[in-house]
């Protein structure tokens, strides 16, 4: 069981450089400097994502009512990890003087529609790994060394590729393979490193996670069915007050979440003037903290149960993007600083926001799994997929319309606020179950 539990680990490890090299510290802040105006830069990011989460919303909750019937959880999982490889690929060609903003959005939208529908067959598989009282520890676990994979590969590309105006890495060296740092390639490469890294380390996952029980029909008649079940699992949850109210919370506090991680970047280059290694030294530090808080949040979640751990990092959240739009390069919460200070108070920031962020996730999975009616958790985690991406659109095209009406990226952050304390609210109504004690730790 230890190797199933560790081979499972390995997918938050593969996967988390998508989000910590790409949708954050890398590539979306890149973007944001090579188009020109961060203004600009954060509304097309923000309706590429809107697009993304849209077919995720979408398709998430049909495809796990289809494998909770047909099984096959490991072959989709194959197919959907081919969808991130490619896309991650496909960022090399957003070239500086040329970066060919469609195709690029396109094999943003595939890799992450591909790592997010990957997740959510991973996440059911959690049960089958160990008892019920140790889920809390086995999920915080799995995000903090998710965390510790991206930071590892956050290292790499700042200590060995990606260059800065001298044409110079982080450890002083110039980028590896002869990358030219006159066409950003020591930067471009953030998305083929990317698939490199999960195509590596996705082995240890198909290697040692056994498949669950195949299904009690063929995918065929699976899909033929598979709305007509969704749609009743849809129409039974005004009964099911607490995994509404759940899924409701989770809708709004990780599109809120999300909009953080993938606007902070850009938010630095445009507000803040940072260049793309400053914000990789800040995703250094959220990563750490995320890691931490993650591991210790797992712990926490598995003596008290994950409501209290949802509330307190919800709280943090709050508290973190109220501040956020009071750091200039001049002033802090409205007072004057130094533009030293400012910049050290935006690291303390994403240190909070990368701890409370990471202690979120992890306790949601663990939420999900007490939430889901039995012999659907594949259905349920999709309909987590869905609460988590059905209205994905929101934070990015509120912050992209409330950034291009104002022409102001400190206005443009502020949506999050209240999609964080909306989540907060919805919880009130979220049932807490009564977790035994943890007889062991894995």
């Amino acid at each position: 069981m230890r190797r199933q539990i560790w081979g499972w680990y390995f997918f938050d490890w593969a996967s988390q450089p998508f989000s910590t090299l790409l949708i954050t510290f890398i590539f979306a802040p890149y973007m944001a400097r090579i188009i020109g105006d961060g203004a600009s830069a954060q509304a097309i990011w923000g309706y590429g994502l809107a697009i993304t989460g849209a077919v995720i919303a979408i398709l998430s909750p049909l495809l796990g009512t289809i494998a909770d019937r047909a099984g096959g959880h490991l072959r989709f999982i194959a197919v959907f990890s081919l969808m991130y490889v490619a896309g991650a690929s496909g960022l090399w060609f957003a070239a500086p003087d040329d970066p060919h903003v469609i195709w690029t959005l396109a094999c943003f939208g595939i890799g992450l529609i591909g790592m997010e529908f990957a997740t959510t067959f991973t996440n059911a598989l959690m049960p089958g790994l160990a008892a019920p009282q140790d889920m809390g520890r086995i999920s915080g676990a799995g995000w903090a060394f998710g965390y510790v994979g991206g930071l590892i590969a956050l290292i790499l590309m700042l200590g060995f590729f990606q260059s800065d105006a001298q044409g110079l890495t982080m450890l002083g060296l110039p980028p590896a393979f002869g990358l030219d740092p006159a066409t950003e390639a020591g930067t471009r490469i953030v998305g083929p490193l990317t698939a490199l890294w999960y195509a590596l380390f996705i082995l240890p996952f198909f290697a040692f996670v056994p498949a669950p029980p195949k299904g009690d029909m063929g995918v065929k008649a699976a899909a033929a069915r598979a709305w007509p079940e969704l749609r009743a699992s849809l129409a039974r949850l005004p009964k099911q007050r607490s995994l509404a109210a759940f899924l409701g919370a989770s809708m709004l506090y990780r599109d809120a979440l999300n909009g953080i991680y993938a606007f902070g970047g850009i938010y630095a280059v445009g507000v803040l003037g940072w260049e793309v290694r400053e914000v990789g030294l800040f995703g250094i530090l959220a990563s750490v903290t995320g890691a931490l808080f993650a591991w210790l949040g797992g712990r926490a979640d598995s003596r008290f149960g994950a409501r209290p751990v949802l509330i307190t990092s919800l709280l943090t959240l709050v508290a973190a993007a109220m501040i956020v739009p009071t750091i200039t390069p001049g002033t802090l919460l409205g007072v004057p600083v130094s533009a030293g200070h400012a910049n050290l108070a935006f690291y303390v920031i994403g240190g909070l926001i990368g701890a409370a962020g990471g202690a979120l996730q992890a306790s949601s999975r663990t939420m999900m799994l007490w939430q889901a009616e039995p012999g659907r958790l594949t259905e349920g985690f999709g309909l987590y997929a869905l609460s988590g991406k059905a209205t994905a659109f929101m934070a990015p095209l509120l912050i992209g319309i409330a950034t291009q009406i104002s022409g102001s990226q400190r206005i443009g952050i502020l949506p999050v606020i209240a999609l964080f304390l909306g989540g907060l609210v919805l919880l009130w109504w979220v049932k807490a179950p009564s977790v035994p004690k943890p007889e062991r730790a894995p």
